[in-house]
């Protein structure tokens, strides 16, 4: 089970991480670019491609797409249902796609 402090240190881990609010709520950002979002302190949006999203959707307890309008944007997880590997994994991968940008 994983929790907001934990995510925190996961995503300030990668090169470049930074945390900064959006819309009053945390964010981690790499180039200025945001790779995750906290909605609240039991979930968090992971900005990933489409395929990823719906791939970590189905497989995974907790986790669902999240549309923003027409668009699949993130996948949103709920924190407790994953284990801190899981969650790193996660935070990787969405890192790794906004850096690539």
């Amino acid at each position: 089970m994983s929790d907001l402090d934990t995510l925190r240190r996961l995503a300030l881990g990668h090169p470049e991480a930074s945390e900064e609010p959006h819309h009053g709520r945390p964010s981690f950002r790499v180039g200025g670019k945001i790779f995750l979002t906290v909605p609240d302190p039991e979930h968090a949006n992971f900005m990933l491609d489409e395929e990823q999203i719906r791939v970590f959707a189905a497989e995974w307890a907790g986790c669902e797409e999240q549309w923003w309008g027409k668009k699949l944007a993130a996948l949103r997880v709920e924190l407790s249902a994953l284990d801190e590997e899981s969650l790193s994994d996660l935070v990787a991968e969405a890192y790794a796609h906004r850096a690539a940008r």
